[in-house]
């Protein structure tokens, strides 16, 4: 199928990732991305205004997240907007991007901002009253910490999925290694002819605000943190878990950023388009969950969902971009969906640019927009695990309107 809402090209924008207590360690993570979004709008002429419906993701609170996507609209200036604010995980990029789907599809918005954001530095720690424990104490949660290290379903760690799925495929620590090492080649294209595929959609240099917005605190030629492996250097990684295979220079980084689609129809699209000869066109959603502490496994399924929706195979498919924390993913979803493994991800992937979680995926499909668009157009698919065993993924094109 195809939906009428589109991507009007060039109408969309991500920030560089920054490492774990990196450089955007101490910035809001919503007023940070409002504070982008402006910027970035006004530098495509696109008035704020215009937009009438938002949605905004995150996977970790901040100070008065309460208020959410209302919150956001209303510091860029597009205060017609409302919109709800959503969470799910590693998946949220693809959800706010069928939200803003679904709102232009059905009648009730002409122009939607899906807008993510997250900073996995410095998460919250929470206490949750309880007046009948003991003493009337209550428990206390490290937000980020404590969920990356257990899913109180089954009381198993993210690593664990990992090695699970690893177990099941019989995947070796050298194969993952083999791949790190091909992603990260491929990462170094998009840094090509000082950094010109990511200037496609991200402002270089990047000017890192102080933590109160008035003034620039630093600047950032790129993403930040970004490793620099060498085959000698990940054979002397051992496995993170006793009897594993997934060791740290097989896995991404926790980090900090925003990225943001605009969604809109056809008409608008054309007038709202760095390039309206360029269509983006959006083909098909999917959802998966996989087996229990088999969250890898999830993106298989829900990019086959993707591809069913879309009326399409994965051998239609041009340009496939993942979300990997885990080299595993990729290498087990060659094997099951016959996609080539060498020539998924280029220019870059969350394994080797970071795991900022809600933004994550958002980054993913503007770098697949802009490889299609290279590629003189176009099928694309992203999929992307998320905790819980879940799984979202996407089918777009770029061609010729």
């Amino acid at each position: 199928m195809s939906y009428r809402a589109e991507i009007p090209y060039g109408a969309y924008w991500s920030t560089p990732f920054a490492r774990w207590q990196g450089s955007f360690a101490n910035l809001h993570s919503i007023r940070f991305a409002a504070h982008v979004a402006k910027s970035e709008l006004a530098k495509r002429r696109i008035d704020a205004a215009a937009i009438d419906y938002g949605v905004l993701g995150f996977s970790v609170p901040q100070k008065h997240a309460f208020y959410g996507l209302p919150w956001l609209t209303g510091m860029i200036g597009a205060t017609r907007a409302g919109g709800p604010t959503m969470m799910q995980a590693c998946a949220t990029g693809v959800r706010t991007l069928l939200a803003a789907t679904q709102e232009i599809e059905c009648g009730m918005a002409e122009v939607a901002l899906a807008i993510n954001c997250d900073r996995t530095s410095n998460g919250p720690h929470l206490y949750y009253p309880n007046p009948r424990g003991p003493g009337g104490t209550g428990v206390a949660e490290d937000w980020v910490m404590e969920n990356f290290g257990c899913d109180p379903l089954g009381g198993h760690s993210m690593l664990q999925t990992a090695e699970n799925v690893a177990t099941k495929h019989d995947v070796s620590t050298r194969q993952q290694h083999e791949l790190v090492l091909r992603r990260e080649a491929q990462y170094a294209d998009a840094l090509r002819d000082d950094s010109a595929f990511l200037r496609r959609f991200m402002t270089l240099p990047f000017d890192v605000p102080s933590a109160d917005f008035r003034k620039t605190a630093a600047t950032l030629a790129g993403d930040e943190g970004v490793s620099s492996s060498t085959a000698e250097g990940l054979a002397k990684l051992k496995p993170v878990m006793d009897g594993g295979t997934v060791s740290f220079g097989g896995q991404t980084h926790p980090a900090d950023g925003n990225a943001a689609i605009l969604v809109t129809t056809p008409e608008r699209a054309r007038e709202l388009s760095a390039n309206p000869s360029i269509a983006v066109r959006l083909h098909g959603f999917g959802l998966a969950r996989a087996e229990l502490a088999y969250m890898p496994e999830a993106m298989i399924p829900s990019a086959t969902r993707a591809l069913e929706q879309a009326g399409r195979s994965i051998r239609d498919i041009a340009a496939i971009k993942t979300h990997n924390p885990f080299a595993v993913n990729d290498i087990v979803f060659a094997r099951e969906t016959g996609a080539d493994l060498a020539a998924m991800n280029n220019y870059g992937c969350s394994l080797v640019w970071g795991h900022p979680q809600a933004p994550m995926g958002t980054r993913s499909i503007i770098e697949l927009i802009e490889e299609l668009a290279l590629r003189g157009g176009g099928f694309g698919l992203f999929t992307g695990c998320a905790a819980g065993d879940t799984a979202m993924a996407v089918v777009i094109e770029v061609a010729d309107r």
